[in-house]
């Protein structure tokens, strides 16, 4: 894969309001240059290690995983406003960055791997991991990043859900948020894929993406379940934003049955930790 951007999605060009995202192929010394503008920034670590300078603070990694297969991400925070260098301080370095407009200001955070709370959701083969990296609750105006691991042959994002309509109870409890989303895949191993579901109640969005390493979903509304290619665990990152930060859901009715169903968990998960960054050559 050549070095340089090879990943990169514009609001205005999605035809949404908020989310926007990069991923960057860095060598040793290169230096991804910026300031935040009016957006709050999230830079996920897929792999190698950088160091940052910014008007907010400076920070760096020593521990980044060498794929996302081994080991957390690192993840930077930055708010709005911000001039940033983030330089590639490994001989390859593969770094995501989603943004979006902020109503607010909030402080800039390092978040390291150990510091992402692993969340084991599902089960029996729907079981998969979650690793928070910007949640709800974190610090930020809109944005949201959390990155997902599926084992072979299991189902994620299932029962599958929606967040297009913001919905609140009586007594003022967010029920929905309206989100924009996107699904950054990585796979692992030559022939890997995952299959994506995007559709409405209606079916007047209907379709069914056959997915590879390093393509982009995007999530305008309805639901969105993903399947792991038998033989493949299938990692994606998710960043959303929209009203709320927040990841308040709506499940498809005709699969709710399915949270009673279960009758375990995968014993596959978690399929990274963050003591795999330690073990990790870079």
């Amino acid at each position: 894969m050549p070095v340089g951007c090879y990943q990169k999605i514009v609001a205005a060009d999605a035809g949404w309001t908020h989310l926007n995202m990069e991923a960057r192929l860095m060598q040793q010394g290169d230096t991804w240059t910026g300031n935040t503008g009016d957006n709050e920034y999230g830079f996920i670590l897929l792999s190698g290690n950088f160091s940052a300078t910014t008007s907010k603070g400076n920070w760096a990694t020593s521990n980044g995983r060498k794929h996302v297969f081994a080991g957390i991400a690192h993840t930077l925070y930055l708010p709005r406003h911000t001039d940033f260098f983030i330089t590639a301080t490994s001989p390859v370095l593969d770094i995501a960055a989603g943004w979006c407009k902020a109503d607010a200001d909030f402080p800039a955070k390092f978040k390291t791997p150990a510091e992402a709370a692993i969340e084991i959701r599902g089960g029996d083969n729907a079981t998969r991991q979650i690793n928070s990296l910007i949640e709800p609750g974190f610090g930020a105006s809109k944005l949201v990043a959390v990155e997902v691991y599926t084992p072979a042959g299991n189902w994620s994002s299932y029962p599958a859900h929606k967040h297009d309509e913001r919905n609140t109870s009586a007594d003022g409890q967010l029920l929905e948020a309206a989100l924009e989303e996107l699904y950054f895949f990585k796979m692992q191993g030559d022939g890997a894929f995952a299959i994506q579901q995007v559709y409405t109640e209606d079916r007047s969005l209907d379709e069914v993406i056959k997915t590879h390493n390093n393509d982009v979903v995007l999530v305008p509304k309805g639901y969105h379940p993903v399947v792991a290619g038998h033989g493949y665990p299938c990692y994606y990152l998710n960043f959303l934003a929209g009203s709320d930060q927040s990841l308040a859901n709506t499940p498809d009715p005709n699969h709710v049955w399915m949270f009673d169903a279960w009758t375990g968990k995968d014993p596959r998960v978690p399929l990274v930790t963050a003591a795999m960054n330690e073990d990790s050559t870079i």
